[in-house]
């Protein structure tokens, strides 16, 4: 068999070289061209050998697999113990992955040169382990900002913890703690996996990736390249809110998220999503996220508070060209009488916001190890762009759009390193106006 594609492939080699060796070619660059052949052949015979290596182990494990049920078959014809049979098979069907993905960034304000920061931003550890070919599970554990104690910014948390399971229909069910199915990042958010040295402000400061609820969860995969998700979790809480500080303005629902740390569940919310990718390279889709936000809390004035945020969200990858947009919108409703109790604060409750972005990266240059994309994204984001109506004199006026241009490179080496370098221009705050740098990894 080896000897066969061997013998085709220099069939092939040196039949494409009569086809395209001109008559008028010179000396020097046919003799470039025969060493060119030769490095290809070299290279056609390695991978045929790999091949063959790949094909010996497959035969082993197959081989060693068949004795493994001969000799459990014939134990239990004996009346031997079964046990020590089935785990020599389950041996087979069980693995174990560790991953990993992290990220240092340099930000340098340009009217603010003595802030520049550098920061650890995160470090991730991910273990999946594969009890059958129907059954995992999945967690991840982040360090965020390199130091965890009292007295330090650095967070420790268990970003995933799961166990799925699929039915032989092709349901998948879940349950634990999982990322919730929005926008383009919070289930895809290694920093090879994005452009930008940080993650966009509209799925930062709008959509709180990387957001997880725990909880219930199912979805499948159909033929024609639709996915749905659907899931009944836990949800925010509203009784949170700090009114007197500025979090909820950098982003409403991650100063109330509840993260699975002692989560209140009187309240539950439910989600839906639903994908396509019909088209190769393309992605379309959607998703809605619902619930109560009081939890029943004593004398709180907004147990009838619902928090809702959809989404719509498209990818589109032609060729070199990497094109992507994302809608997000939420509501904060029956805020009235909790916002009269804050009155005199700077930061009420909002009861809408919102934010889009438009991307377009292209892939300049490429070879065997290294990728250089340029990209540019447009985004505009408001994380109160309304409250609810307070009597005369004591509201607060909505906020303003914030709009930011970001033009930048990635630099991958493969695909698990990448070095980004980005710049970004503020509409309404010209003082945060950067430039950064960022090394990222994924594996």
């Amino acid at each position: 068999m080896k000897k066969t594609l061997l013998a085709q492939a220099l069939s092939i080699v040196f039949l494409g070289t009569a086809i395209a060796l001109p008559a008028h070619a010179s000396e020097a660059e046919l003799l470039q061209r025969i060493e060119k052949m030769a490095a290809e052949l070299e290279a056609m015979k390695a991978e045929l050998a790999a091949n063959r290596k790949k094909t010996d182990a497959v035969e082993q494990k197959q081989e060693a697999l068949a004795s493994t049920v001969a000799t459990t078959s014939a134990s239990a014809a004996a009346g031997g113990n079964a046990a020590g049979g089935s785990a020599g098979l389950a041996s087979w069907a069980q693995s174990t992955v560790v991953s990993s993905y992290g990220e240092i960034n340099y930000t340098r304000p340009k009217n603010a040169a003595n802030e520049a920061q550098a920061d650890v931003a995160r470090a991730v550890i991910g273990i999946t382990h594969r009890f059958d070919e129907k059954t995992k599970m999945v967690a991840e554990f982040e360090w965020e900002h390199a130091v965890t104690s009292s007295t330090d910014q650095g967070e420790s948390e268990v970003e995933q913890l799961y166990v799925e399971h699929e039915l032989d229909n092709g349901l998948r069910i879940k349950g634990g703690l999982f990322l919730m199915p929005v926008g383009l990042i919070n289930t895809n958010h290694e920093p090879t996996a994005y452009y930008g040295v940080q993650r966009n402000f509209v799925e930062t400061a709008i959509i709180p990736s990387t957001w997880r609820e725990a909880g219930i969860g199912l979805s499948r995969t159909h033929d024609n390249g639709l996915t749905w998700d659907l899931g009944l979790t836990t949800g925010f809480d509203l009784s949170k809110w700090d009114a007197a500080s500025g979090e909820g303005k950098d982003s409403p629902l991650r100063s109330i998220h509840q993260e699975g740390q002692l989560a209140k569940a009187h309240d539950l919310s439910m989600h839906a999503a639903l994908n396509w990718r019909g088209v190769p390279g393309l992605l379309l889709g959607g998703s809605v996220f619902s619930g109560k936000a009081g939890q029943a809390t004593t004398d709180f004035p907004a147990n009838n508070a619902r928090i809702t945020l959809w989404d719509l969200h498209a990818r589109y990858t032609p060729g070199l060209w990497d094109l992507s947009a994302v809608y997000t919108r939420g509501t904060i409703s029956n805020t009235e009488a909790l916002n009269l109790t804050f009155v005199g604060q700077p930061t009420p409750v909002p009861s809408s916001f919102v934010g889009w972005y438009a991307q377009a990266a292209y892939q300049l240059w490429k070879n065997q190890q290294y990728s250089f994309t340029p990209f540019a994204r447009y985004e505009l984001f408001n994380t109160a762009r309304s409250y609810s109506a307070l009597p005369a004199g004591l509201g607060v006026a909505a906020l303003e759009d914030e709009k930011v241009a970001t033009v930048g490179a990635s630099f991958k080496i493969g695909e698990g390193v990448v070095f980004k370098a980005d710049y970004q221009k503020f509409k309404l705050d010209s003082n945060r106006d950067r430039f950064n740098l960022g090394v990222g990894y994924s594996f």
